[in-house]
């Protein structure tokens, strides 16, 4: 009998992942974290574990070249990559890097984002060991596999929060996003011009955001000279409410996030208001910020403060209360998830 037909959009992304993973269960009892988490966490010795993510980025629905320069691509791969490890409270040591090349990429377009790809490396001490390259017929392909070391005491996972736990944030929020839409912007006006100068002058914060995002690799030890091992952390790639919803799903919890406590920058501000774009909606829905979400207990709120870069924006509550984004003026309005949507 043939099976029905179910179009992806219907489970959206986190449903699809479920569907296809949901079968797999560990057999071998050095797995000890599986699908289901930023990376997975296999056991290395007794008190040591290797963290272990993957990654693409598909010309055409995650870059475009006509804006993106080859090298600041190859540093955002990594990025990309070692997000998921740090995620985990572990820090990235390797990554390989396999590459799917069409025939209108040059060699000297590789150079470029190799070296964009050193930079990357050096500046995050991460080693490039391995890869592969093949031909690509639909563009440019990158995948990208990280690995990452910790101790098992100190893994985080999205599964840990406990009712009353402080939800924290690195950074700001919704800048990437709103980079993104002023390359978009300067793209489709400036299509067909001979020479085209791009008003960038004032958005280099946003640019850099989008094109050049930095893995918060470096609150890994900042947290532990703290002694502050989160109870649970993602990195916030699909936006904040995707994030909160995920720790939620993982902890079997619900959430409070206090709008007037989200971070968001003055330059994000500024070009939302002159495009006519909420920043609120930048920053849960935008996405690629490569920020740290995190829980820790109540009682490590001064340890958070001293620590200067990290603002508080919420709570964990029961699961029956349900996962809400709280205004000033104390109405409740119930976040939702994004997720990648399929190309016609």
């Amino acid at each position: 009998m043939a099976k029905g037909r179910t179009e992806i959009a219907s489970l959206g992304e986190f449903g699809l992942i479920d569907r296809l993973t949901s079968k797999f269960k560990k057999g071998n009892s050095s797995t000890i974290c599986g699908v289901g988490d930023d990376a997975a966490v296999i056991e290395a010795s007794r008190d040591k574990a290797v963290v272990v993510s993957t990654d693409s980025m598909l010309e055409g629905i995650d870059f475009d070249l006509t804006y993106f320069p080859p090298k600041h691509l190859g540093y955002k791969a990594v990025t990309k990559g070692i997000s998921d490890v740090v995620a985990m409270n572990a820090v990235p040591e390797q990554i390989t890097i396999a590459l799917g090349i069409s025939s209108k990429i040059s060699v000297e377009f590789l150079d470029d984002f190799y070296e964009g790809v050193a930079f990357a490396c050096k500046e995050a001490g991460v080693d490039l060991v391995g890869g592969d390259t093949s031909a690509s017929l639909t563009g440019f392909v990158v995948n990208i596999t990280a690995v990452g070391r910790a101790k098992k005491c100190d893994v985080s996972y999205r599964s840990g929060a406990k009712q009353h736990d402080l939800i924290c944030i690195t950074g700001d929020l919704g800048a990437p996003y709103m980079g993104l839409r002023l390359l978009e912007r300067e793209s489709r006006v400036l299509q067909g011009l001979e020479n085209p100068q791009p008003q960038f002058e004032g958005h280099e914060y946003l640019l850099e955001r989008y094109l050049k995002p930095r893995a918060r690799y470096d609150m890994i030890e900042s947290l532990r000279k703290e002694g502050i091992v989160p109870t649970s952390m993602i990195d916030i790639t699909d936006g904040l409410a995707s994030e909160v919803l995920q720790i939620c799903k993982a902890s079997k919890c619900g959430a409070r996030i206090y709008l007037d406590h989200i971070p968001i920058a003055k330059q994000t501000m500024a070009l939302a208001d002159e495009m006519n774009i909420d920043p609120v909606i930048a920053a849960l829905n935008g996405g690629e910020d490569y920020e740290l979400l995190f829980t820790v207990p109540l009682d490590k709120r001064e340890s958070i403060i001293k620590l200067g870069c990290i603002d508080i924006i919420g709570h964990i509550t029961a699961e029956n209360t349900g996962a809400y984004l709280v205004t000033p003026d104390g109405n409740d309005i119930a976040l939702k998830a994004q997720g990648f949507t399929p190309k016609e």
